[in-house]
């Protein structure tokens, strides 16, 4: 597949402004391939990175009128696939139906590799690095309230703190670990196991 130049791009991006579909399955025909392969590196399932290349060009034919205002297409187009595959990630969180199949497409994907135990533990190591990173005094907080299932009222007891100050240690380091996480391990991964930091 030949890449695709400026010059070519924008002519097609000016014929697809006019309405003209065949100019729009040959940008569809140009960019599918490559945006496919994006997708699927943020959400191991074939099946959804598919529909969203797909929902990518809708967005981009739906919005046509406006398509000669973008000064580099590439960068804009694989921006809305990566929104839209952030979108479905985010969305998976939060719902168990997708999250689950989400699962079994990483499983799928993964082959033999994809063990729960595995994965877990692999999050397991992340997250200890993370925690490695707090200091001495938001670990030993976050460690009571994580490992030993303290309440706030126990740590800022034992500690001899207030409430306000367990809580303030709590939130920053939960928001340090899952930027750390974010930025140390897939996206996908991230979002399976989230919920256990």
């Amino acid at each position: 597949m030949p890449l695709p130049t400026a010059h070519t791009d924008k002519t097609l991006l000016f014929q697809i402004a006019a309405g003209n579909e065949a100019a729009f399955k040959t940008l569809f025909d140009r960019y599918r391939q490559r945006l496919f392969y994006y997708v699927s590196r943020f959400i191991k399932s074939d099946q959804v990175a598919e529909e969203l290349v797909m929902d990518t060009f809708m967005k981009i034919w739906t919005g046509r009128d406006i398509i000669l205002q973008i000064n580099n297409f590439d960068a804009f187009l694989f921006r809305i696939a990566h929104n839209k595959s952030i979108d479905f990630l985010r969305s998976a969180a939060n719902d168990a139906h997708l999250k689950t199949f989400l699962w079994e497409e990483i499983q799928v994907a993964s082959g033999e590799r994809a063990d729960t135990a595995v994965l877990l533990e692999e999050y397991e190591e992340k997250l200890r690095q993370a925690i490695a990173l707090l200091s001495p005094q938001r670990r030993r907080i976050y460690h009571l309230r994580r490992e030993q299932d303290f309440t706030h009222d126990q740590i800022a007891a034992q500690l001899g703190i207030s409430k306000a100050t367990v809580n303030n240690h709590i939130v920053e380091a939960q928001r340090f670990i899952r930027t750390y996480l974010v930025k140390n391990m897939e996206l996908t991964m991230f979002i399976l196991f989230a919920s256990l930091v």
